[in-house]
């Protein structure tokens, strides 16, 4: 058996997997508290929660998918984590006697989703994460696309629109700040009078259940209208670039599947939007959801 741990910029998850089937999870959202010490948050939450389960389970590797540009075992970017040339594998096997490995987490469920998800049956595929950032991979004949020593495809920071908003990178106008689902989720939030804290599936159930107000029903499908423009505008790029047979959205934007997937394939099928223009378009959510990191960081 091994682990594998999917770390984001708001949370991290760790599970036993057997035969690409998890079989214990735990995960937490990381605190303010935690910030304060990013780093060795992130250690003693890895270290100590391994090391119970090396106790109930024979463990034999660890896999970790991180955001960001991770280069022999050094996490030299990290995205929102904000924290850059920190040699993690080192300090975690100072404590953990394992071979330990760690990939872009994009990467990672990419690779998952590749092997035993939707991306299997293509040749030519272009997979998304949406959760706090926008993290991407090109699989063309069921490989990573070499971008050499640097992961590459960090699809997040495509700039969209000149001197926009300031992204963490330095930059300004990166996609993801205009179409991750921590913006979408942050903008409802604040419409329906929600902390930023709520969780995605719990946000969902209010637009489900249309327990929003009569009042909120405008300013909510402006906020999603914008969302899906700003997003179908970046896969609008990568489809004319790459010309993929499918493309699969993964992180938390599956659990607004049932609203925003078909909104993003009506736009995208309007005129002047791709290159190539089509009748039809091949976008699905990801089939192992958010535990696609997790299943990935071990391959």
């Amino acid at each position: 058996m091994k682990i594998g741990i999917d770390m984001g910029g708001s949370h991290i998850a760790i599970g036993v997997i057997k035969e690409a089937n998890i079989i214990e999870k735990v995960e937490k959202s990381w605190l303010d508290t935690d910030k304060e010490n990013m780093e060795k948050s992130i250690e003693n939450y890895i270290i100590e929660n391994i090391l119970k389960l090396c106790k109930k389970y024979e463990i034999t590797e660890v896999g970790i998918g991180a955001p960001g540009t991770a280069i022999n075992g050094i996490m030299i970017s990290s995205g929102k984590l904000e924290i850059k040339n920190y040699p993690i594998i080192e300090k975690l096997q100072e404590k953990i006697k394992l071979p330990i490995h760690i990939r872009n987490d994009a990467k990672c469920a990419a690779l998952a989703e590749d092997r035993y998800g939707c991306l299997k049956e293509y040749k030519r595929s272009l997979f998304l994460t949406l959760g706090t950032g926008i993290g991407g991979a090109v699989i063309i004949n069921h490989q990573l696309l070499d971008t050499g020593e640097k992961p590459g495809c960090e699809v997040g920071h495509m700039v969209i629109q000149k001197d926009g908003i300031p992204c963490h990178c330095g930059r300004k106008g990166c996609w993801q700040q205009y179409a991750s689902m921590k913006t979408l989720k942050n903008n409802l939030a604040k419409q329906l009078g929600q902390g930023e804290t709520i969780h995605g599936k719990d946000l969902w159930n209010i637009l489900k259940n249309n327990n929003i107000g009569q009042e909120n029903y405008e300013s909510i499908e402006y906020i999603v209208n914008q969302f899906i423009e700003n997003l179908s505008l970046g896969i609008a790029n990568l489809i004319n670039i790459f010309e993929p047979e499918i493309i699969v959205i993964g992180g938390s934007f599956i659990y607004f599947e049932e609203m925003l997937l078909p909104k993003l394939k009506t736009e995208l099928l309007k005129p002047g939007v791709l290159y190539n223009e089509t009748s039809d378009i091949n976008i699905k959510p990801a089939i192992l959801g958010n535990d696609a990191g997790i299943i990935g960081a071990v391959l």
